[in-house]
């Protein structure tokens, strides 16, 4: 533990010496307070650019923090109170930002949530969090929303878009237009908030069971705007691309942060982001693992699209800077599989990574600047949340020359509690603590704390730390001990550097009969590095192997099946047969065993495998796992157990 607190300390001193005469909002109470202040100093800079809504809208700083005080000034006029409870039920745009931080100008806490969510989610969200007032995104949702709305104690309603609204309602329902006229017509009264006080309730996706209200306070929220200077350092003006749900507690705090620091934040979606990238060339994007694998996937089809000869020296120099990049990683004693390399071996790793390093640069020349190209060609850095980071992604885009940076935070933290440093980006790591957050590795059991390097449970305790569940004072009391500690539910060990890093959530464990412990991720991890699987998740509890659900990538399997002069049959699918091709299908055995040498040879080559690791049975499906069948979560993490309930009866005949 020596070795760890003293190369904490010097990570400490590093982000004091950071955040020095960086942090011009700590003396703030509230979070809304922020605003005034960007105002003025980043007035004509670009804040918001919102394209592909209706209305789309480019805002300045000043009209942005100007259209922020009239949202609250017209809540004020309609008599909405301070410390209100507001329901916000709505996506990504810059309506969505004004009307969040006009709710906290107005000196209400909201409770927000995806207009695309379950309808009985969100009634339940709008009664549990005892909201008075409800700002929804359209009229089509709030008639979703039916009478059952209409029985809770919430007037007025305020629609985000400029709709007629009706005049049968009893309610007062005005659209975003009418309040904002409101708002104009009426001046702001200063309300006081103070840092503890409730800011947002972030509902927890509800797998199982009914969702829980995280509550997070202006302190939370303020700990982040102060602190993730340390980790990245935006410039004003630098530009931002947002994909991610706006409400959610990863998204919501980066644009926070950015936004502090006077960059411009683009929105963005699946259908425009590849566009986007090169259009307005970010410095910056935060996104989960999911969108970071889709632009790998992107460039290896592009790459299967090249001649054979071409495919070779693509895939060539790739093997190459591979080699490399490790060789040079174990030279910086920054291989986290390999912690324990001699001076000798550093060495000889460094000769091997500089022969290398010409090779390596003829690849850049080549073949990468066109892949960096597609990200925009200007990225200071992306930064990943949200879930684990596949190996081969981190070294995919250390090949291609963009820096990928990995957080790891949860809701109930606001979220972030370490990040990988720019000048220490130790690849598999989820990253050091930030500035004053604590995190430790206890036993499962016994709760007692481990020693560097051993695995257990992950605890952490910080200012960013959530206040509780709302109205679940017994959830509360499980979550966070007396003295403080958070239980994050993960699994992970600490390394001698003081990186986090994470094995597997304790409930995802699959317990074998043999009594072997597995944890899904790692090895689900290395099975997408296939072309063929582009879905994977892992079941087998209470069975003597593994087994797999698997959604392949259809695209690269017909390819396969071309060059063998076959084609695969897919439902719905009305392609025709190409010449001279034999049909077959998915269950034909020369697919079963194409997918069965992938997932052996992926299992096999993943750091720290053992026999237990490997795949028995598995069941090729046709429907992704996405949002919209529920079998997502909002920040695309694979919800097992309603995956685990969709698929029971096939998973119990893989096992029969």
């Amino acid at each position: 533990m020596t070795v760890l607190s003293e190369a904490m300390q010097a990570v400490r001193q590093r982000d004091r010496a950071l955040l020095e005469g960086h942090t011009p909002y700590q003396h703030l109470q509230a979070l809304h307070e922020i605003w005034p202040m960007v105002g003025q100093q980043y007035a004509d800079i670009v804040a918001l650019r919102d394209l592909h809504h209706k209305p789309a809208a480019t805002l300045t700083y000043r009209e942005l923090a100007e259209a922020i005080r009239t949202f609250a000034s017209g809540l004020q006029a309609l008599g909405v109170p301070n410390r209100a409870h507001v329901a916000l039920f709505a996506d990504n745009s810059h309506r969505w930002l004004i009307a969040d931080q006009g709710i906290m100008t107005a000196g209400g806490m909201n409770a927000v949530r995806s207009g695309t969510a379950d309808t009985e989610e969100l009634l339940y969200i709008a009664e549990h969090s005892e909201s008075t007032v409800l700002v929804v995104e359209t009229l089509a949702l709030l008639n979703r929303l039916g009478d059952r709305l209409k029985r809770l104690p919430i007037n007025p309603v305020i629609l985000l878009s400029d709709e007629t609204t009706p005049a049968d309602d009893q309610r007062q329902i005005l659209n975003f237009s009418q309040l904002m006229a409101l708002g104009q017509d009426h001046p702001y009264t200063p309300v006081t908030v103070k840092p503890e006080d409730l800011a947002t309730l972030i509902y927890t996706s509800g797998t199982t069971g009914q969702p829980k209200g995280v509550m997070l306070s202006h302190r939370n929220l303020l700990h982040q705007i102060n602190t993730l200077e340390a980790i990245v350092q935006p410039q004003p003006g630098d530009n931002v691309l947002s994909i991610l749900p706006s409400w959610h507690s990863f998204e919501r705090t980066a644009e926070y942060f950015l936004l502090s620091q006077g960059c411009s934040q683009t929105y963005t979606n699946i259908r425009h982001v590849k566009a986007d990238l090169k259009t307005y060339k970010p410095q910056y994007m935060v996104g989960v693992p999911r969108l970071w694998e889709s632009i790998y996937e992107g460039a290896q089809k592009q790459f299967r699209e090249q001649t054979s000869g071409k495919q070779k020296l693509i895939f060539t120099f790739f093997g190459l800077s591979q080699r490399y990049v490790e060789n040079l990683w174990r030279f910086q004693d920054m291989k986290i599989d390999e912690p324990h390399l001699s001076p000798l071996q550093r060495l000889g790793a460094g000769l091997v990574a500089l022969g290398l390093w010409p090779l390596h640069q003829l690849g850049k020349k080549l073949v990468y600047g066109k892949v960096r190209e597609a990200t925009g060609g200007q990225v200071k850095q992306l930064i990943s949340g949200g879930g684990s980071l596949a190996r081969h992604i981190d070294i995919f885009f250390e090949i291609i020359g963009v820096p990928l940076l990995v957080g790891y935070g949860l809701t109930e933290t606001a979220p972030v509690l370490s990040a990988r440093r720019p000048w220490h980006n130790l690849r598999g790591a989820a990253g050091q603590p930030i500035p004053f957050t604590e995190v430790k590795v206890v036993d499962l059991e016994t709760r007692q704390e481990l020693p560097q390097g051993s695995q257990g449970l992950v605890l952490a305790r910080g200012p960013q730390v959530m206040e509780g569940y709302y109205r679940n004072p017994e959830a509360t009391q499980k979550a966070i001990d007396p003295e403080g500690w958070f239980d994050t539910g993960d699994l992970g060990w600490i390394s001698k550097d003081g990186n986090v890093v994470l094995t597997g959530r304790a409930k995802d464990t699959i317990v074998l009969t043999n009594g072997e412990n597995i944890e899904p991720q790692p090895i689900e991890d290395a099975c997408i590095r296939s072309p063929y699987i582009d879905q994977i998740m892992l079941v087998g509890q209470d069975q003597r192997s593994l087994g797999a659900l698997i959604v392949p990538n259809l695209e690269a399997l017909q390819t396969w099946a071309t060059s063998q002069a076959r084609f695969i049959s897919i439902p719905g699918d009305e392609t025709p047969v190409p010449a001279g091709c034999s049909l077959i299908t998915l269950d034909d055995e020369v697919v079963q065993k194409l997918i069965r040498d992938e997932l052996t040879r992926e299992v096999k080559d993943r750091p720290g495998y053992k026999i237990d690791d490997r795949i028995g049975p598995f069941r090729l499906i046709l429907e992704p796992f996405s949002i919209e069948n529920g079998l997502l979560t909002q920040t695309l993490k694979v919800r097992r157990p309603v995956v685990t309930e969709r698929y029971r009866d096939m998973i119990d005949a893989m096992f029969g």
